[in-house]
């Protein structure tokens, strides 16, 4: 590992100060995913900047009655607060999903959607990786793939994000709120993650050495009925294979209003926008909740061995959506 000077920070305006006199520094929250790089040689900055003590560590109501989460929140914080649990469950379930017990006590939610993919090529330094060294290739594409994209993939990478939080977070329009030294400044999560391209070294949209401070949920009725439903190859700890994250408002038979977002399939959490379409105003049914997988799995690009993931979704949305339905109508 490379030798780090440290540096704890208790402002904001202080900490963007920091980073914005040292291009090698990197902010360090919980530190689950940005040590485990350094340790792999990935990740070299010069300086850590310490944000944990940062007063960014507050869940609290937005005068339009959404929901404001400080970037230092826990995930173990996020996912036991009892307005989450109320009015957003599916994001409850979507960060106990994710890691372990141990490992959410010290994740933050800034450094949750910051963190990086989990694709074996790119953390092995004797690999080459377009994320991690930029026109090196991606040999995920003729190599081991069997977990990589099949949605907004490129041939210069196939990698997938990994956060099962940010899957929930998608489906709900979140917004994402950051500090540099010209100010405050906000983007939409659907925003916030950038297509892959020819450039997937280039992940967010977040200026150079910006600091989220915080995460916005804006109202939305139709969040209390939701449910985040995760595949992985073993029973706990494990990256998601596949996800969906679904929200669902019906009148008697009729789709009034639906959130869908799918995980793993992407290099980003992927919102179902085409899904939500085709079911919105439509009829209440296993066949239709299909039909609006399969339209939006339309646009899938598989590879020879992830194409089980477009079955693996479509059964995911039928299986989510029934079960919310059930849970409307009781």
């Amino acid at each position: 590992m490379r030798e780090f000077d440290y540096q704890r920070a208790f402002d904001v305006s202080g900490a963007v100060a920091l980073l914005d006199a040292d291009p090698e520094a990197r902010f360090l929250g919980g530190g689950t995913n940005l040590v485990d790089l350094m340790k792999a040689g990935v990740e070299r900055p010069a300086r850590l900047v310490d944000v944990r003590e940062l007063p960014l560590d507050r869940i609290e109501f937005t005068p339009e009655d959404g929901l404001r989460i400080g970037a230092t929140v826990t995930n173990s914080d996020l996912a036991a607060h009892p307005e989450v649990r109320r009015h957003y469950p599916a994001l409850t379930q979507a960060v106990l999903a994710g890691a372990s017990g141990q490992l959410r006590n010290m994740a933050t939610v800034g450094g949750n959607l910051l963190q990086r993919t989990r694709c074996g090529y790119f953390t092995d330094l004797a690999k080459p990786c377009n994320r991690r060294a930029p026109g090196s290739g991606c040999p995920a594409v003729e190599g081991e793939h069997h977990n990589s994209a099949i949605l907004g993939a490129s041939e210069h990478c196939v990698a997938t994000h990994p956060s099962d939080m940010a899957v929930a977070l998608a489906a709900f329009d979140a917004v994402v709120s950051y500090e540099t030294t010209d100010g405050p400044g906000e983007l939409p999560l659907a925003e916030f993650y950038l297509p892959v391209g020819d450039t997937p070294h280039l992940e967010t949209a977040l200026p150079p050495g910006a600091l989220i401070t915080g995460v916005t949920l804006p109202p939305a009725r139709v969040a209390a009925n939701s449910r985040y439903r995760k595949v992985r190859e073993r029973a706990s700890y494990a990256f998601a294979v596949g996800s969906v994250a679904a929200a669902l408002d019906i009148q008697g038979d009729v789709v009034r209003e639906v959130r869908l977002a799918f995980g793993a399939v992407a290099s980003r959490p992927w919102r179902a926008s085409e899904a939500e379409r085709v079911l919105t105003g439509g009829p209440v049914s296993a066949e239709a909740f299909a039909a609006a997988a399969d339209a939006e799995l339309a646009a899938a690009e598989a590879l020879p061995h992830n194409g089980y993931k477009v079955t693996l979704i479509r059964n995911l949305v039928v299986a989510v959506l029934t079960e919310l339905t059930e849970e409307a109508t009781r």
